[in-house]
Parts: structure tokens; sequence; C-alpha cells
């Protein structure tokens, strides 16, 4: 069993009448599925279903780390890494959607709000003062190659609770993030 919120395990389903300041890791992981006839063991969809959030926690970081890059690079390749980033951007919230789609999948709830992103990331803190293309290129490979890490952890961890599909999207998410991690890196790898 893969517990991926080790401190927080069997939690309800948040209630609308209680204090979100209260209880707001309560509704981070949930011993509660929704009703349906995906054949996968329940505890196979809740442990993909709390992999699937982390995840999403992490891509959703990843995407404003990307954007915040794009805002603020400076410098003479301004243009390219302006626009590169912007690729970024578009390639990761396309996998936000898909792990977040996945998860309600198998009966979870989505949880993808940036508050619950911003406090579950395992994604370091992106450098604010950054300006120019060469440091902007360096955070954001460091961050790109963190993610790439993590999701290939997570497609031994699914395909280990007997959920292929999953680890077929982890693998597609893995693949997709090395190659934005060529293209970004290229542009600190050059000799002149």
């Amino acid at each position: 069993m893969f517990n991926w919120f080790p401190e927080k395990t069997a939690r309800r389903r948040y209630d609308v009448n209680d204090n979100p300041e209260d209880d707001r890791e309560d509704n981070l992981v949930s011993s509660k599925l929704w009703n349906t006839q995906n054949d996968l063991s329940k505890n196979a969809r809740l442990e993909a279903v709390g992999l699937l959030n982390q995840h999403l926690a992490d891509a959703v970081d990843l995407a404003y780390q990307a954007k915040q890059a794009h805002w603020n690079v400076k410098g003479p390749n301004f243009i390219a890494l302006h626009e590169l980033f912007d690729e970024v951007v578009e390639k990761i919230e396309e996998y936000v959607d898909e792990i977040a789609e996945r998860a309600v999948q198998l009966g979870g709830t989505a949880l993808g709000t940036v508050r619950v992103s911003a406090s579950r990331s395992r994604l370091s803190e992106y450098p604010l003062d950054t300006s120019s293309g060469s440091a902007h290129v360096k955070a954001l490979s460091a961050a790109l190659a963190k993610f790439g890490k993590t999701s290939r952890a997570a497609i031994d961890a699914s395909a280990a609770l007997g959920d292929a599909d999953t680890a077929d999207l982890f693998t597609e998410v893995s693949r997709g993030v090395d190659k934005l991690l060529w293209k970004v890196e290229a542009h600190a790898q050059a000799k002149d």
C-alpha cells in the first residue's frame, strides 16, 4: 500500500458546515470514493487518487512557476524564452487536466485549487527575484527535472497498484516533461 500523505490517512470528505480553517488538511485525502463501476479495487483506487492528487498539486505549481518565468524573463533571448516558457505552461496545463480527470474517473475528487497546490507541492519555491534568461532557464529546468523524476516514480507506483491506465498517464507525462526539459536546458548548454 502506498500512502502518499503518511501524516493524514482515512480522512473524511470536507463538509460545507465545517470551518475550513480548522480542518483544511482533512479535505486533502478521503476514504470516501464516489460510486463507479471501475473494476479496480477500492484500495487501489484510493491509493491512485492520492498519488494523482499529489501530482496535481505539483503540476499546478509547475505551471505557475513556468508562467512566472514567462512574465519576468529579460535579456537578449527574451522573445525565444518568453515563447518557450509559454509553451511549457500550455503543456503542463494539459497534464493538469489529464491528472485531475483521472482522479475523478477513479471515483475520487480532484484537489487542484491554488491553495491546495501551494500547501502540497513538492517543488522548490521559485526564486521570485529572477530576471535574466539564464537564471529562469536554471530555475525552470530544476522544477521540470524534479517533476519528471516524481512522474517516473509514479509510473512504478501505479503499476504496483495494478492500475495500468494511471501508469500509462504518468508515462505520457514523464515523456512530455523530459521533452520540455530538453528544450529549456538547450538554452544553457550552448558553447559560445
